[in-house]
């Protein structure tokens, strides 16, 4: 459960803004391409569409399983996206999808992919639950607060008691750690997706990214590493910027992978 876990911890978990497959599938292959070094190696949702023409990938019950494949190295990464309303997915129970976890599977990870969608169904399957609990949650915290619940579960079953604890305690405190301090934002139709690094030190910020104005924008940001210190999400005109994972490097440098959506 590695994957889901990670994404849960690093913000991958959202609400998708509207109740429609394609451009659901787009926002959440973005998510995936915003990680360092996926975004260049692959064209996830042409994959995501060409495996979805051969076979749907909803496999009941309100889910979705979409995933691409990828001859490159690397890990297995997901992104999850809940509907409140659900999504007329064409699923075969003819019931809408109203969560939608989209999986990046290098080649070495094919068997990794399996096993985990696997111990997800066994995980809920021992909870007495149903996948269909997050159709009626209230939000998303509820979902993620839910789907933590179920990774525990198959955690439990693969590890020592203890261990799984741990594991499950670290991961609520990571998850608590990047809540944004500003409301989620709803994503509207046509917003741009601009994964960036960011490395910042005491009175100083370089932005690596292939978009000039927005390297621009955040360079001559006021007091850049204090918005990012305060807060995981913040707003800059016309961009929302999102921080995913930080590093510590010598000279109190700190390195950030992060994302901007630019409303269209």
């Amino acid at each position: 459960m590695k994957s889901l876990l990670e994404a849960l911890e690093e913000g991958r978990l959202i609400e998708l803004p509207e109740a429609d497959k394609t451009k659901s599938l787009e926002l959440l292959s973005h998510l995936i391409e915003a990680v360092p070094d996926i975004g260049t190696k692959s064209d996830l949702m042409k994959g995501v569409v060409e495996r979805e023409a051969q076979s749907n990938t909803a496999i009941g019950r309100g889910v979705a399983c979409p995933h691409s494949r990828s001859p490159h190295e690397g890990e297995l990464l997901c992104a999850v996206g809940w509907s409140p309303s659900g999504i007329d997915y064409g699923a075969p129970d003819g019931k809408p999808v109203h969560l939608v976890i989209m999986y990046y599977v290098p080649d070495s990870e094919r068997n990794g992919y399996l096993k985990e969608i696997s111990a997800l169904a066994k995980s809920i399957a021992s909870s007495g639950e149903s996948i269909e609990t997050v159709s009626s949650l209230p939000d998303i915290h509820a979902v993620r607060e839910k789907l933590l619940d179920w990774v525990g579960l198959a955690l439990a079953g693969a590890l020592p008691d203890a261990k799984a604890r741990m594991i499950k305690l670290e991961a609520r405190q990571a998850i608590a750690g990047t809540q944004p301090a500003v409301p989620p934002m709803m994503i509207a139709q046509g917003a741009r997706f601009i994964p960036f690094r960011l490395v910042l030190w005491q009175g100083g910020a370089l932005v690596l990214c292939n978009d000039p104005r927005l390297a621009d924008a955040l360079e001559k940001t006021p007091e850049l590493g204090s918005k990012v210190a305060m807060a995981r999400e913040f707003d800059l005109p016309d961009y929302r910027i999102a921080m995913l994972s930080e590093s510590m490097f010598a000279g109190n440098r700190k390195e950030y992978t992060a994302i901007a959506i630019q409303m269209g």
